[in-house]
């Protein structure tokens, strides 16, 4: 018999070729992310900044794409190329990228995308596989990943077009949950997946807290629903390959205060203006 926690509301699955995924249940714990620590003096809104974070802002790229721009000599401020380290700024005022202007930023704007199995959560791949944007409807404006899904993962993918909120929710120290699905074969009790509240090291490498609960089984088949913050690569499916099981489907289905509700595989949807404001006060 499989023991269970209180039961959750329900959220209805993805419709899939492969089968339909079970009918999972939501986290007891409200979706808010803890506060976070008032920003450094030069990172304030109403003062200089990082080319990299204005960069970001303006959809340039994250963080990180933008310091490799600057690495490749691709950035410049009134004509002279931006070396590190890089100096603060008030606005985009003379920085180009390429040669052309930075365009001021627009309003924040974030997608609900089901990536389907299949596809890399990549702009390109040196082996020529199909990534996203080959996926993707034709008309969008130009959107960044909220982090990453494995190329046999399928589900919810956040999309936005500014870098430093895709940073924002990127970031484990921002708390912000993501619930997966995963069909699995193999033997294991919910005793077993109760353990991993504590975490688990699995060669060296640390995953912290995951709420882990064993909702249907079939045999040695099962599905298990996995929350956990940290968002580590291929995370879900290291820790259950750790317990001896063997993932043969791994949906995820809720990424903070959104899910994948009401997507087919494939499909695009903004997020609601308001809904999005609520979201980002929370998180402020």
């Amino acid at each position: 018999m499989t023991t269970r926690r209180p039961p959750r509301s329900p959220t209805r699955p993805p419709a899939s070729p492969q089968g339909d995924a079970p009918r999972g249940r939501r986290s007891a714990r409200a979706a808010q992310p803890p506060r976070k620590a008032p920003p450094k003096e030069e990172e304030r809104e109403d003062g200089p900044q990082r080319i990299t974070k204005l960069l970001a802002r303006a959809g340039v790229g994250s963080r990180r794409d933008v310091e490799r721009m600057i690495e490749e000599g691709r950035i410049a401020l009134n004509g002279a190329v931006i070396v590190q380290p890089a100096p603060l700024l008030s606005s985009l005022e003379g920085l180009t990228v390429d040669g052309n202007p930075v365009a001021k930023p627009v309003s924040t704007r974030l997608y609900r995308f089901y990536k389907p199995v299949g596809c890399l959560t990549a702009a390109r791949d040196p082996k020529g596989r199909k990534t996203i944007y080959d996926v993707l409807p034709k008309g969008l404006p130009r959107l960044m990943p909220v982090g990453r899904l494995d190329y046999n993962t399928e589900g919810l993918l956040l999309l936005t077009n500014d870098g430093e909120f895709k940073r924002q929710l990127e970031l484990p120290a921002s708390g912000v949950e993501r619930t997966y699905r995963a069909r699995a074969f193999g033997d294991i009790s919910q005793a077993q997946l109760e353990e991993l509240v504590e975490g688990v090291e699995i060669d060296g490498v640390r995953y912290g807290k995951i709420d882990a609960n064993l909702e249907r089984r079939t045999g040695r088949n099962q599905w298990i629903e996995l929350t956990l913050t940290e968002g580590k690569n291929r995370e879900v499916r290291r820790v259950l390959e750790h317990l001896g099981l063997q993932v043969s489907r791994l949906i995820r289905t809720r990424y903070g205060a959104f899910e994948l509700d009401g997507l087919d595989v494939g499909a695009v949807e903004v997020v609601p203006r308001d809904a999005l404001f609520q979201f980002r006060r929370r998180m402020s």
